[in-house]
């Protein structure tokens, strides 16, 4: 009988005031038992509305059927036939909009915890079982892949399965991308990614690091190297700024370098690590994004006293996920919505000392289809801080398309490709992930990444 629990089974969770110390990850997932408990409350449902909801189509009620039943390396493999980055997934995929938001579960009470599964079985897995990978035979064919994070390697997995010879060029000098770079260590463990990244070694894929594209090879190179395929996947890592007085003080991070010198440069063992990173007492995070939450989230554990959120709507229009947003509330982060920055300020010898505000109200819907915010006149306050973190975007870095002729891309950088293939303007050349649609979640990624990796082989077994 499955179990009719209206609730989830509570995940595990160190406690805020002790988390918000440390960089531990937060959730420490389920035991066998509770994954289980969890498990049957799926009605394994014949039409599986759930699987339309996953980017990469992972098997979801036949995995739950598995671990209800205990058969939890079943699970796993189940799992991997689609997805190869399981436990990375578990983690940070919104599965509130996705799967989950389609389980029919969630018609009367909540959805069943699909996400959560998932890292249990990724977790179990790489805990208790050590099986060698069996490297796929190969066909001799080369194809590129640039960029290591989840579109690149999805990619770069979905190939090397089907025999290609597949390399990775990597600009950083250990693979993950935004994985390693922009999540921190408190939601998604550096170890436990570079795990899920030898899998996908041990398929035969060779990883090249420091290898930055556009500078090192262009494009064009590559493709005269004899490799019969190329799949852009660089990510969105140009971060956006304001453009209002004050940005180049001392003190003021772009979000994007604030979270990179954390967590892949590990600014967080300072001195035991090289890379300093410096947190005032007060700090503000302008943005309302997963990435503002990290940020503020990061400086918190860095030893900020008060940490504010800026974000010119209000709560209910804030694009992080609610999860996360909870998360930050419980280690004291302040939330200052409905405000919105007019400039930032310094002291004489070039450090910030406060950011002046306006608060602001709700009109009618932008294109957006959020309401959209006006300044309330009158309204400008300061606040006195000594760090300013910029969350408010990203886009492509424009090193790739200034060096690659014939490859069309959007007016913010954006690189132009068939939405179901990949396929760029140029023939060979496919791209995916957050370098085709500026920053988006690292799933939408891996979906893009295994499509084009469908359409790559597809279109040269027909040039066979």
């Amino acid at each position: 009988m499955p179990n009719m629990s209206l609730n989830k089974v509570k995940m595990p969770e160190q406690e805020p005031d002790i988390r918000n110390k440390n960089f531990k990850e937060v959730a420490l997932g389920y035991e066998e038992k509770m994954a289980v408990e969890e498990a049957q409350r799926c009605l394994n449902c014949k039409t599986k509305p759930c699987v339309s909801g996953c980017p990469v189509n992972v098997k979801i009620p036949e995995f739950i059927q598995l671990v209800a039943a205990e058969k939890f390396e079943e699970a796993y493999y189940k799992i991997k036939e689609t997805n190869s980055l399981p436990a990375i997934c578990g983690r940070v995929c919104p599965q509130e909009t996705q799967c989950e938001q389609l389980c029919v579960r969630a018609k009367k009470g909540e959805s069943v915890g699909i996400g959560r599964l998932e890292r249990f079985v990724a977790d179990w897995y790489m805990k208790n079982v050590n099986k060698d990978v069996k490297k796929p035979e190969s066909n001799g064919i080369k194809v590129a892949v640039v960029g290591s994070g989840p579109a690149g390697l999805t990619c770069a997995g979905d190939l090397a399965k089907l025999g290609y010879e597949v390399t990775i060029f990597e600009a950083f000098h250990v693979p993950g991308g935004v994985l390693m770079y922009g999540i921190p260590e408190f939601r998604l463990p550096k170890a436990l990614v570079q795990e899920e990244i030898q899998t996908v070694k041990d398929l035969g894929v060779d990883i090249r690091t420091n290898m930055v594209i556009g500078k090192v090879f262009s494009i064009d190179e590559l493709k005269d190297e004899g490799y019969k395929a190329v799949f852009i996947g660089s990510g969105a890592g140009l971060p956006s700024f304001m453009g209002i007085p004050g940005e180049n003080y001392n003190g003021v991070y772009s979000a994007n370098e604030f979270l990179t010198r954390i967590n892949l440069m590990g600014a967080y063992k300072f001195p035991d690590n090289d890379t300093p990173v410096f947190v005032g007492k007060n700090v503000a995070v302008v943005g309302g994004g997963n990435v503002a939450m990290d940020a503020a989230r990061s400086a918190k554990r860095l030893g900020a006293e008060n940490v504010y959120i800026i974000y010119r709507r209000s709560e209910a229009e804030m694009p992080a996920r609610l999860e996360e947003v909870h998360h930050a509330k419980e280690e004291g982060i302040i939330f200052k919505v409905l405000t919105n920055p007019k400039q930032i300020l310094g002291t004489e010898e070039g450090w910030v000392k406060g950011i002046e505000c306006v608060e602001m109200e709700l009109g009618e819907p932008d294109k957006s289809g959020r309401r959209r915010p006006i300044e309330k006149k009158g309204s400008e306050h300061i606040i006195d801080l000594e760090t300013v973190i910029i969350a408010i975007g990203q886009s492509p870095n424009p090193l790739i398309s200034k060096t690659t002729p014939g490859l069309n891309i959007q007016s913010w950088g954006g690189i132009i490709v068939e939405e179901e293939t990949g396929a760029t303007s140029k023939p060979g050349v496919y791209a995916g992930g957050d370098a085709v649609t500026g920053a988006a979640t690292v799933i939408l990624a891996m979906g893009a990444g295994k499509k084009a990796a469908e359409a790559i082989h597809k279109k040269l077994s027909e040039e066979q």
